[in-house]
């Protein structure tokens, strides 16, 4: 069955991947309460290094980024060495990896944040959706950020750029920047959230300013090839929305296909946060739409099943498919799709939080 396109290999710029299906970046919140990987963490990540790539979970480059408890980050020297470990179990293994940078920005909440502050965003709009979790796990309504100065914002470019150097650090093989989801380069992308009127404010070209300078800032750690990034142009989660999403974000990609990335990740329309949307979406943008817009490679990730990856990566709308709640379950998942084997059901309530079970306890295929 290697006759599947997504198990042949693909050059990604300067790294070799033996197949096309990525791991998908997976928050899981089971970082110690340094917010620093552990040798859990680490066998997790080395039972998928099959993957063709895998993407890390979503990686805080501050205290200030910090969106959810239990999740890791990437500023302290614990993290390093964490991250290390990690790291290196994927390597053992043959594998590769790429660490998620993220800045979780207005979604996250004071108890998470250092000396209980205001989380901050570009503007002072809380998200009128979802939840915010405390450093408890309590559920309660998000609080109204505060906005940045124009005078941090320097601050905040140049902690991606250590970020980045961080992960080089760690032995990362790249790093993916995290424009996507509702967190804080979303939040400055889309008008509902961007009420700004200084030079990071108001236009498109404003708006996607401070992603580029992000991008040209990780990019100057890593060079272009080694750097990806994240976009989710359809995606309502963490109330976003923006009065012209075709325009902004032909525009962002535009200027991202500029920088000669090693690939553009976009999530599809029928996503939102970690679970299907079956609303009618107004927004219809995926990978088909910004194919003939991008040069590079394309992930696409969106609850894909052996026979929709196949499909899109035939059809040319895509070069590479990320799997997010497949790999969960199924660590060995490109040896079950060679074989069109049976797949492990996952279960949803250990997707984040808890320990070992439902994280490194799904069967291999005998």
């Amino acid at each position: 069955m290697d006759s599947l396109k997504l198990l042949q290999p693909l050059k990604l710029r300067d790294l070799e991947l033996p197949n096309r299906m990525v791991m998908a970046p997976l928050t899981r919140r089971r970082a110690d309460y340094d917010l620093a990987p552990t040798p859990l963490n680490a066998l997790y990540y080395a039972q998928r290094a099959s993957a063709g790539l895998i993407i890390s979970e979503a990686t805080q480059i501050s205290p200030q980024g910090t969106s959810l408890p239990r999740t890791p980050g990437i500023y302290s020297p614990k993290q390093i060495a964490g991250w290390q470990l990690v790291t290196q179990a994927v390597h053992d293994r043959g594998g590769r990896i790429f660490l998620q940078l993220w800045h979780g920005g207005r979604c996250s909440h004071p108890s998470l944040q250092p000396h209980g502050a205001l989380p901050v965003g570009p503007s002072a709009i809380a998200p009128g959706e979802e939840t915010a979790l405390t450093a408890t796990e309590d559920e309660v309504p998000f609080v109204v950020p505060r906005s940045l100065l124009s005078s941090e914002i320097p601050g905040i470019i140049a902690q991606y750029r250590q970020a980045a150097e961080n992960a080089l650090r760690a032995g990362a093989d790249g790093v993916e920047i995290h424009s996507a989801s509702g967190y804080l380069l979303d939040q400055f992308l889309q008008d509902n959230s961007n009420h700004r009127t200084d030079a990071y404010g108001g236009s498109i070209e404003n708006r996607a300013r401070l992603l580029m300078e992000v991008t040209a800032a990780v990019i100057e750690v890593w060079g272009p090839y080694r750097v990806g990034v994240r976009l989710s142009p359809s995606s309502t989660f963490q109330d976003m929305n923006d009065s012209n999403p075709e325009a902004l974000f032909n525009n962002v990609v535009a200027q991202l296909d500029q920088f000669k990335l090693a690939y553009l990740h976009i999530v599809e329309p029928r996503i939102k946060g970690s679970h299907d949307d079956f609303t009618e979406k107004k927004v219809q943008l995926g990978v088909h739409h910004f194919r003939p817009l991008y040069s590079g490679t394309l992930i696409t990730a969106g609850g894909y099943t052996r026979d929709t990856g196949e499909a899109i990566i035939n059809q040319g709308d895509a070069d590479l498919v990320a799997y997010g709640r497949l790999f969960i379950a199924n660590p060995d998942l490109p040896k079950r799709f060679a074989l069109n084997a049976s797949l492990n059901p996952y279960h949803r309530p250990t997707f984040t939080g808890g320990d070992e079970r439902g994280y490194v306890d799904y069967p291999f295929w005998e």
